[in-house]
């Protein structure tokens, strides 16, 4: 155990960094693009990350279990004609996939609201199958647990596509040169990260040979995961397509369905998603503590950890609603210079309770076995959100798209949530405590909202945002203590505490 949570503490330290550093740049790159070209790479960007997953989801993960499989049993050469083998199976479903871009890219010109978007889709290409070798070579590290290796190259990745496109950038003119800037640092950091990984690969031992015997496995496993995560991938180009479409049926131009895209994914969304990596992490931490309750069919274990675990997401989540709701107009103003963003952001806080409770739950599903069922319950969220998006436009503007990812996670925690009672045999309870932590919401936003327009005329930007979210996150803080909501100490060390083993329980077995 102890070993694990020092992988899971070096995993989060980087990704914590890895993170900041993309959102940093996220932030810069708006306010010197725009919104409307913003928006025009992040349409590009959604169908690139579905070519991602279809060449680099699963193939890494099966050759991580294998890859660790042939080095306990110490027989190197036959894990390298592994590696080579999948090497091949991604170069050539890599190039397969570009392929079919390019032949049909005037097909995808006439889906997207913009074709500008193609364009930049097209610049994006290379970075498919430097992204296909990357990760096989990632697996192949992942597989000798050498979570160094990986992380590092995942920060050098970031850091390179930073510099090139801030360098870049300084030569940008038109709206186009800004975005295709973006795309082209995207592309060269892809080469780059995957020309540091294969040295990474060889510098820590590694060997290539000839390709025999594991293509039918390497296929057979990795397809499953790669289709469930393609699915899910699926949905973002969909959302990316739907939203401008239905904004311009509603009166508006290209460009301003465009622009408020931009705005609403680009500037917005990142902000929501600042909880993830803390939940994320916890999620890490749950996987092999819970499969090892699951082996030992201890019920009481698994009830109390998912517990503690969805409480300590519903606190985390609860945390930065009262201060995007109160300071997210100024939060906007002061990261990308556009109150419009704020305006969103404060609208759409309430989203970071389901998007929290939704990752902790498909990660409790995941470690109890039923990665299938979590995968239905997206699938039936992401339905009612794909008809929201397509009638709520009209009505309400860009924020059917908040609405609508809310509507989708909102089904899928529930829904996640019933399968976690149902296969732990237990009755996980959380409505007095997310009513107690909303009721505590309340006053706390109207503190922070009160504070910023206060000071809005006696102090600068930055030292508002500082002074109304600190006092606003103590009287959180000092409300969630006083009617006795949760003590965090007490729950984190209930989470992370190295597990005793316990007797086998023959009355109460888990239904998974």
């Amino acid at each position: 155990m102890k070993s694990i949570f020092k992988a899971v503490a070096l995993i989060t330290f980087f990704t914590v960094i890895t993170r900041l550093l993309g959102f940093f740049f996220r932030v810069f790159l708006s306010r010197e693009i725009g919104a409307e070209a913003l928006g025009i790479y992040q349409v590009s960007l959604s169908v690139f990350t579905v070519l991602i997953t279809l060449v680099a989801s699963g193939l890494p993960l099966v050759i991580s279990k294998i890859s660790a499989r042939l080095q306990s049993s110490g027989d190197a050469k036959k894990e390298s004609s592994m590696v080579t083998t999948a090497l091949i199976i991604s170069l050539i479903t890599s190039i397969i996939a570009c392929l079919i871009v390019l032949i049909f890219n005037k097909v995808l010109g006439a889906i997207f609201t913009d074709e500008r978007c193609i364009i930049l889709l097209i610049l994006l290409l290379p970075g498919v199958i430097c992204s296909a070798v990357y990760s096989t070579f990632r697996g192949a590290l992942w597989g000798h647990s050498n979570y160094f290796g990986l992380c590092i190259s995942e920060l050098f990745e970031q850091v390179v596509r930073i510099v090139i496109c801030v360098i870049m950038l300084g030569g940008a003119i038109t709206l186009m040169d800004g975005a295709m800037t973006a795309a082209t640092s995207l592309t060269i950091a892809c080469f780059c990260s995957c020309i540091f990984v294969v040295i990474l690969y060889f510098a820590y031992g590694g060997r290539l040979a000839r390709p025999k015997g594991f293509a039918k496995e390497l296929i057979k496993t990795s397809t499953p995961i790669t289709s469930v995560r393609l699915a899910s991938s699926l949905i973002q180009p969909l959302i990316a397509i739907i939203i401008p479409l239905r904004l311009v049926a509603a009166g508006m131009s290209g460009p301003e369905a465009m622009a408020l895209y931009g705005i609403a994914i680009g500037m917005t969304l990142p902000f929501l998603f600042i909880p993830s990596a803390l939940i994320g992490s916890l999620g890490i931490a749950l996987v092999p503590d819970l499969s090892a309750a699951v082996t030992q069919q201890d019920t009481n274990h698994v009830k109390n950890r998912a517990t503690s675990s969805i409480i300590i997401t519903l606190f985390i989540s609860c945390f930065f609603v009262p201060l995007y709701m109160g300071a997210g107009e100024n939060i906007g103003l002061f990261f990308y210079d556009n109150i419009a963003s704020g305006r969103l952001l404060v609208y759409s806080a309430w989203l970071m309770i389901p998007i929290g409770l939704t990752n902790i739950t498909s990660s409790i599903l995941n470690a109890l076995g039923c990665e299938m069922k979590s995968m239905k319950n997206y699938i039936f969220g992401s339905i009612l959100m794909l008809i929201a998006m397509w009638v709520l436009p009209q009505f309400i503007g860009v924020s059917a798209a908040i609405v609508a990812m809310g509507l989708c996670l909102t089904l899928s925690s529930f829904l996640n949530l019933r399968m976690i009672n149902k296969v732990s045999g237990s009755k996980i309870i959380i409505r007095n405590q997310l009513i107690k932590i909303l009721l505590i919401s309340i006053p706390v936003a109207s503190l922070v909202s009160f504070l910023t327009n206060l000071l809005n005329h006696f102090v600068p930007l930055f030292f508002n945002l500082a002074t109304s979210c600190s006092l606003g996150a103590f009287f959180f803080l000092a409300l969630c203590h006083m009617f006795n909501i949760m003590d965090i100490k007490i729950w984190i060390l209930n989470i992370l505490k190295k597990k005793k083993p316990s007797r086998r329980l023959s009355k109460q077995k888990l239904r998974v």
